[in-house]
């Protein structure tokens, strides 16, 4: 009964969004409610912790609000500068092609960023230049969402592995196992499993753009891709596992997303594997208006400028990016001193919120960039406000959406502050879902990665949840605790393509809100497929006996 109560929020959330397709701004909020009343009467939480934590969500969400934003005004001014279609043009010259285009965009330059930033910002800054090159805003959505997964393990220089091990250093206190020596082989196993399925989802996603979004709605314009897709995956797997296995969590989605970046775009312009015959959208004029975007995003400039100079601003994001995220350039240390505080957060103690202004990605890099941008692009006065009304207008339907799904998840992840000790929310149905498995926990290991990001929106806060979970759960069972852990880590990384917070930040920057519960449905599929991937690769090895490392 009580998994039952705890998951009637994430029940009443997916039933609205996906059955009935309300958009997240009347869900959401919906959803909180519910929480709040599960939290007064069946955890017998204290009006002030209700009300403490619901607000720390709140504040939570101004990080990702700022996100939102920055990329949102990054695109505004690219695309009244002129600059967005120069790029247009660009990459028409690379191909033609909206496959290819996707794929180099929207999983090798999504992949990139990441592994440099990530906590939302791939899709966040791939999803609108997908749209300036042509692509329906639904369309850029679904595919940059899919995208942002495979890398997502690894991400923001390893934060999600750093998170998973801040609550494993309890469980390994009475193994004699060192906390490096387990952080490493849970790099390796990650990797490994998820570099072979993730061969597979660049097809896997143009499969999804083709059938969803093409004149034939049909899945061969996706097979006709395959070799090239195939190749794009490889190129940006190997590098990846290599990376993980010998320098650990920080750079194997960096650094091979860069180098198959490099590899791919070379290929796409030799014609090396791309098909023949380039394929499409519909004219636009004969899209559905979900399809379209809902707001008005600013018209695009005529490509008057250099690529060079049409492209500066996304290169200095991306070297930004880079040396402000590996603590070796120094930059990173000065950043996060950079803090805005806010103690004892609705009268609890010790409950803070602080506010890392200066290294949101939000901030620096992305409207730093765009000042510079407005001023390097010699923009005239009238189109530098018209982007900043358009951005804030923008962001006024994400907002409400995120108050309450982050505002949600903070009360249900510290339910477990009440006066009978009973667990957190989360917790209760993470055990709920392990007792009735039993030795067909394997089968869950991945979903519960999955769950964990699908209402956080981060896989950091995932791992941190239930990472430790994981392990108590497998060490129970006698099942290989470092293959469950990578379920886990994985699990939460497909969790991304289906994450309402992330979902409702793409639909915000490309214009389609209202379209959360469409994307929620038609992402369900690619994240389905690829938790069978990881399933079979995975639990195969559990089935026989396989233990890389004993515990």
């Amino acid at each position: 009964m009580m998994a039952l109560l705890a998951f009637s929020p994430i029940l009443l959330t997916i039933v609205l969004m996906v059955v009935f397709n309300w958009p997240a701004t009347k869900a959401l909020p919906l959803a909180l409610l519910n929480a709040i009343l599960v939290a007064f009467f069946a955890w017998d939480m204290s009006t002030q912790n209700v009300f403490g934590y619901t607000l720390f969500g709140f504040l939570k969400a101004f990080d990702i609000l700022i996100i939102i934003f920055g990329a949102i005004l990054i695109l505004n001014t690219l695309k009244l500068s002129g600059a967005m279609a120069t790029i247009n043009d660009g990459f028409n010259g690379i191909s033609s092609d909206r496959r290819v285009q996707a794929i180099i965009i929207g999983f090798m330059f999504g992949g990139f960023i990441e592994g440099a930033a990530g906590f939302g910002t791939p899709a966040a800054l791939a999803g609108p230049l997908l749209v300036g090159l042509g692509f329906p805003p639904l369309a850029a959505a679904l595919v940059a969402l899919i995208f942002n997964s495979v890398p997502v393990p690894f991400g923001a220089v390893g934060t999600p592995i750093f998170g998973a091990m801040s609550t494993l250093e309890s469980n390994l206190a009475s193994t004699g196992v060192e906390g490096d020596a387990l952080m490493q082989a849970l790099t390796q196993w990650i990797a490994i499993p998820n570099a072979i399925a993730g061969i597979f989802i660049p097809l896997l996603g143009i499969i999804i753009l083709t059938r969803i979004f093409g004149k034939e709605k049909s899945f061969k314009p996706a097979l006709a891709v395959l070799p090239f897709a195939i190749f794009a995956g490889v190129s940006f797997m190997i590098p990846y596992v290599i990376i993980g296995i010998i320098f650990g969590p920080e750079l194997p989605s960096l650094v091979g997303a860069l180098i198959g970046l490099g590899v791919v775009v070379v290929a796409a312009k030799k014609g090396f594997l791309v098909p023949k015959t380039p394929w499409d959208f519909p004219e636009e004029s004969k899209w559905p208006a979900i399809w379209k975007s809902t707001s008005d995003t600013g018209n695009v400039g005529k490509a008057e400028m250099s690529l060079l100079k049409a492209w500066s601003p996304y290169v200095l994001i991306a070297i930004i990016l880079v040396v402000t995220r590996i603590p070796a350039f120094g930059l990173k240390e000065l950043l996060t001193a950079q803090q805005l505080t806010l103690t004892n957060v609705g009268g609890i103690e010790g409950l803070d919120y602080v506010l890392l202004w200066a290294y949101l990605p939000g901030t620096i890099p992305f409207i730093l960039v765009a000042l510079i941008t407005q001023w390097y692009h010699k923009m005239p006065v009238k189109e530098i406000k018209e982007s900043w009304t358009l951005t804030f207008g923008q962001i006024k339907g994400a907002a409400i959406a995120l108050f309450a799904g982050v505002g949600l998840v903070q009360l249900m992840l510290n339910s477990n502050n009440n006066p009978h000790e009973m667990v957190s929310m989360l917790t209760t149905m993470a055990e709920s879902a392990a007792g009735l498995s039993g030795a067909a926990y394997p089968l869950f290991a991945t979903l519960i990665g999955m769950l964990g990001s699908f209402m956080s929106g981060s896989a950091t806060v995932s791992n941190i949840l239930f990472m430790s979970f994981q392990f108590e759960t497998a060490t129970i069972l006698g099942l290989p605790q470092i293959l469950i852990l990578a379920m886990q880590g994985i699990g939460a990384g497909i969790g991304n393509m289906v994450c309402v917070n992330n979902i409702v930040a793409v639909a915000a920057t490309v214009g389609c809100l209202g379209a959360e519960g469409y994307i929620i449905r038609a992402n369900a599929v690619p994240a389905f497929f690829y938790y069978l991937l990881i399933t079979l690769i995975v639990g195969g090895m559990i089935i026989v006996g396989f233990n890389p490392f004993p515990i």
